[in-house]
């Protein structure tokens, strides 16, 4: 009995060792050495690990040997290197869904190390800021994107081709942040899964028997909208993206656009925000 009691008394003065947690990795691509010293004390006392680099060829050097869990891309002498990076990392097979924060230069200081105008346009949706800013204001932007890409986005797919469903359902499993919950062959049938497997995101096609796509969004938007819609359809005209963003759609994505454009764009609607830009900055009343 003693040592049976001695046993169970050191047994339960035995603590579980705790699983250490991956410090999260962050890559820094900037060239002003007193904000990348700045943001780099501020990260570091979150316990993130940080890595910068002041050019594109040592951030390529370092993700020949890392990969980092987000990137920020910052302010890179001479203009159109910032953009040269930007590119780089979206073609790149490996690095194109990492996490990416833009940080634009100053506005005066654009035509020197910034992003010239025609670039800007093709951010589509990217997480864009511009200095002057604190470094510690980036910390809970950094947080919200490292935690999306840990959580799987529960997607419906909506629309009446059963070839057009299977296609988009394939690409989707190849996500592992995403996961199709089900599948609509029309508006009405969109709706009444949403309300019962409450998804993050529906894929909507516009026109669907029984109930339009648009008809759909409304309903979906007005009774449960925590989950975003994103409109998806062969129809790209402005008039079509201004219908769909006044029924409470998140997104508008042509067909014809290449499935990085739909991935990306679940992405961003799953997380609350407009996809693309050119969507975003439309004005409804």
């Amino acid at each position: 009995m003693r040592n049976s009691r001695s046993s169970s008394l050191a047994k339960s003065n035995v603590r579980p060792e705790r699983k250490k947690k991956k410090k999260e990795r962050i890559l820094i691509i900037d060239d002003e050495p007193d904000f990348v010293e700045a943001f780099r004390r501020t990260l570091e006392a979150k316990s993130y690990q940080v890595i910068t680099t002041s050019s594109k060829a040592q951030a390529e050097e370092v993700m020949r040997r890392a990969e980092p869990d987000l990137i920020v891309l910052g302010t890179l002498a001479p203009a159109g290197q910032a953009f040269s990076t930007y590119k780089w990392l979206g073609e790149h097979p490996r690095h194109k869904d990492i996490p990416l924060l833009v940080i634009d230069a100053r506005y005066e200081e654009r035509t020197i190390r910034g992003w010239r105008r025609f670039e800007g346009v093709q951010l589509d949706g990217d997480e864009y800021l511009y200095k002057p800013l604190e470094p510690a204001s980036l910390v809970p932007r950094i947080q919200s994107l490292l935690e999306a890409v840990t959580r799987r986005i529960r997607v419906l797919v909506a629309d009446d081709h059963t070839m057009v469903r299977a296609g988009i359902c394939s690409v989707l499993a190849l996500q592992k942040d995403m996961e199709v919950v089900g599948e609509a062959v029309n508006g009405q049938d969109a709706f009444d899964k949403v309300l019962r497997l409450l998804p993050n995101v529906a894929l909507v096609d516009i026109v669907m028997p029984v109930m339009s796509g648009i008809e759909a969004t409304k309903l979906i938007s007005r009774e449960c909208p925590e989950t975003k819609v994103l409109i998806l359809t062969q129809y790209d005209e402005e008039e079509n993206m201004i219908v769909a963003k006044q029924s409470g759609a998140y997104g508008f994505i042509p067909k014809k656009a290449a499935s990085s454009d739909l991935i990306r764009g679940i992405r961003y609607v799953g997380q609350g925000r407009y996809y693309p830009m050119s969507f975003a900055e439309l004005v409804v009343r």
